[in-house]
């Protein structure tokens, strides 16, 4: 359906545009009296059935030929009269017949037609537009239709043959030919009436609930509808005029050139406004339909909201409020088997939700792609997987190229994901965005085998706990940061690399360390490593990489590897992995109401967070499971530089305990530290320390739209 988002150029235009063919200088200067003539009472009839009436009495009279009579005519028993209330038409008679009377009487001396339709317009001013219309015409047709009936019935009827010598019809249809132009003149003109007359009963019926008198096509409308309905007051006095003088002068009578240009001109004034009416009208019913789209969309996210606060006995009705089957569809498509299947697979099942948009990384993919496979293997598959990528079309059209990055990233997902995105209706992208907090970044939610959301986002779970976090609710994550109580090595690797445990456990030392300068890491490896010789200490080294430098971190493990610096990962997802770990158990204190001041753990997420936001390098040494120091770059390789001032302290303290003397004392306490948090729904905090001296940082707003 086509959107109405042009409407303030094309009013515009259209504004400029209908100035020339609704109005004219005489126009401008009488709009004031016909608006003065207005006084509605609020009264309203139904004109509809009084304009079929009309309708039927014009057809018949336009398709009488004057070249002979009409003898027959089927009848239609059902009129529109049938179906109208006969107290009402009653009621009108009176306002007819006198509106009758002024069309005979005043167009028959060939008074002024501007002061003819005046009259008309303070006769009929406590009625609405469209009501002064139809009943002008239904007068109009009643003097019209009288005039042809006799026409028709005049040669087998006594009475009508009587009449019609009265009226010196038969003399006037002897002489059609000459009369020919004014009657087909005549016939343009009531059916452009008609037409326009139509049109603005039609504007009348627009439902007031879906539009309003301010909306721009039916303000302009509403502007224009009173000159309309002067011109085509005036259209049936001019009507009238004709048949009076045809009736007055008989075959004798010949319109002048003025009195057919005016019908003519009429004709072609009336067919433009027509048009342009049309137009605003089309632009009124597109306006109505989208409407109509938005609240039946409104109402639909109101019972999604309705049908999630509410009990069930399993999971089907949401998921099928959510994932919408059309034609009894299988909207669903099953990752590992290859083909499409139904909702109901679900049904009674853990159910985690991946919500993301088309930018969902092939990290992402990958890493919960091993989570995913772990459970099974382990016969641990407790739960289903179902992406559903969020694509706003009324903000972002869906393209080529979208659908070919929709199907290479549902290649990649061995779980189950949406046949196609355009299942996800409106409704549920607002849910997902204003109930589930969904903006950017990648979320999972839980649902219940009751389909109640366990978690507004259990990705963090995932990724710090990966399977353990089962079932993935709020209380699972509590147990599990009691049970994780300080900050160690395991904790901060997990599985990541099982060769830095291995070390652990053998007595080594590990250093840890990260940044993007290739210069200060050859240095800092190269110094590390003849400390350690000195210190006579087992030292593992390993890269961390750095966060959203993917490309230089690529560059820079080749230079290590080749160069032989220290150990790190080939594989680039364990890296993002490794941060997006540490970005995780920092939501999840944040979000469980944690600070730097109360919580130590955080306070060292916080730390190497920091660490990573500067230009710098940095680096961690440890010794078993919690013995650490640690250090941004420049203090870390001036340590290990520097070592002869501190060896002596090795002794009394071991090598991590004397480092970590040195690390303080080398301290400066006028630093800078940068934390970068990826927004994501809504959980940043307004208020953080520094993880170093406890002072509130300032908050700055990065804008980024890509990753290295």
């Amino acid at each position: 359906m086509a959107t109405i988002n042009t409407y303030p150029t094309k009013m515009q235009q259209m504004t400029k545009g209908d100035r020339s063919t609704f109005s004219t200088p005489n126009d401008s200067a009488i709009a004031k009296q016909i608006q003065a003539t207005h006084v509605p009472d609020g009264k309203e009839i139904a004109v509809k059935p009084i304009l079929h009436i009309i309708e039927d009495i014009l057809r018949r009279a336009t398709t009488a030929s004057i070249h002979g009579v009409i003898h027959e005519h089927t009848l239609e028993d059902k009129t529109s009269m049938a179906a109208y209330d006969n107290g009402m038409l009653q009621s009108l008679a009176y306002i007819i017949h006198k509106i009758s009377c002024e069309l005979s009487c005043k167009c028959s001396g060939g008074g002024d037609a501007h002061a003819t339709t005046m009259v008309l317009l303070n006769t009929l001013s406590n009625f609405s537009w469209d009501e002064k219309l139809v009943l002008t015409l239904a007068a109009f047709a009643v003097n019209y239709g009288e005039f042809w009936l006799v026409a028709n019935l005049y040669t087998m009827n006594p009475l009508a043959k009587s009449v019609a010598i009265l009226k010196q019809l038969p003399n006037i249809f002897e002489h059609s030919n000459s009369l020919k132009p004014q009657f087909d003149a005549l016939n343009k003109l009531i059916e452009a009436m008609m037409e326009v007359t139509k049109c603005i009963v039609q504007f009348k019926e627009l439902p007031s609930l879906y539009i309003s008198a301010e909306t721009p096509p039916m303000a302009i409308a509403m502007a224009h509808i009173p000159i309309a309905a002067y011109w085509i007051m005036r259209s049936a006095v001019a009507c009238s005029t004709q048949i009076a003088n045809l009736i007055g002068l008989g075959h004798e009578y010949m319109a002048s050139t003025t009195e057919t240009w005016e019908l003519s001109s009429l004709a072609h004034k009336l067919t433009s406004v027509h048009e342009h009416l049309k137009t605003l009208l089309s632009h009124c019913h597109q306006h109505i339909g989208q409407s109509l789209d938005e609240n039946k969309h409104v109402e639909a996210y109101h019972n999604l909201l309705r049908l999630f606060e509410t009990p069930h006995m399993d999971n089907i009705r949401n998921l099928k409020a959510l994932i919408h089957a059309k034609d009894d569809q299988a909207p669903l498509w099953d990752g590992s088997k290859k083909t499409r299947v139904h909702v109901e697979v679900l049904r009674g099942k853990h159910v985690l939700l991946l919500i993301s948009d088309l930018d969902l990384s092939h990290e992402e993919i990958i890493s919960l792609d091993r989570v995913y496979k772990d459970s099974r293997e382990r016969g641990e598959s407790h739960y289903e997987v179902v992406w559903l990528p969020i694509v706003d079309k009324s903000t972002t059209p869906w393209q080529d190229g979208y659908q070919h990055k929709f199907e290479q990233l549902t290649s990649m997902m061995p779980w189950h994901t949406v046949h196609n995105p355009s299942v996800i209706g409106p409704e549920v992208v607002k849910f997902i965005k204003e109930v589930l907090h969904f903006q950017k970044k990648a979320i999972v939610v839980p649902l219940d085998p009751h389909g109640r959301v366990s978690s507004q986002n259990a990705l963090h779970m995932i990724w710090l706990w990966r399977n353990l976090a089962f079932p993935f609710t709020t209380e699972r994550e509590e147990t599990l940061w009691k049970e994780q109580a300080a900050w160690t090595l395991e904790l901060l690797i997990d599985n990541i690399d099982l060769s830095i445990l291995n070390w652990m456990t053998e007595g080594k030392y590990i250093c840890l360390y990260g940044g993007e300068d290739t210069e200060w890491i050859r240095k800092f490896t190269t110094t590390a490593k003849a400390v350690a010789k000195e210190a006579n200490i087992p030292l593992e080294m390993i890269y961390a990489g750095k966060r959203n430098a993917k490309d230089k971190v690529k560059k820079i493990t080749t230079t290590i590897t080749a160069e032989q610096l220290s150990h790190c990962w080939s594989d680039l997802t364990l890296i993002w992995y490794f941060w997006a770990r540490l970005e995780s158990m920092l939501y999840s204190k944040l979000r469980s109401g944690k600070s730097v001041q109360s919580d130590h753990i955080m306070q060292e997420v916080m730390t190497v967070l920091s660490f990573d936001g500067s230009d710098q390098g940095w680096a961690i040494f440890w010794r078993g499971s919690s013995e650490m120091a640690r250090a941004k770059g420049d203090v870390a390789l001036t340590s290990m530089t520097e070592f002869d001032k501190w060896r002596e302290d090795v002794a009394a303290d071991g090598f991590v305990g004397a480092l970590n003397k040195y690390f303080q004392k080398l301290h400066d306490p006028h630093h800078c530290n940068r934390l970068i948090i990826p927004g994501i729904n809504g959980e940043i905090p307004e208020r953080v320390v520094c993880a170093e001296c406890g002072r509130p940082m300032e908050k700055y707003f990065m804008y980024r739209c890509c990753i290295d």
